[in-house]
């Protein structure tokens, strides 16, 4: 898994009814996007150190909004 300040984590829950968790990377820790991640969870607003498991993901900004945040592009 690798990711870049700006992208989300989305943790799906193993729980049936239970709600997934998204967050957005605001910290790496290795300059090659591997984890732990700094995340801003976007339900509490907390920022927490995360090693996502096996149940989590990366949505990369791009899928978002078509470009990355800085690249320069208008």
């Amino acid at each position: 898994m690798k990711a870049e300040v700006g992208d989300l984590v989305i943790v799906e829950s193993p729980t049936t009814g239970t709600l997934r968790r998204e967050g957005e990377i605001v910290g790496l820790h290795h300059a090659d996007g591997t984890p732990p991640y700094d995340v801003r969870w976007a339900d509490t607003g907390r920022v927490t150190l995360v090693y996502p498991g096996p149940d989590a993901h990366v949505q990369h900004i791009e899928h978002i909004s078509g470009t990355r945040q800085g690249d320069g592009s208008s």
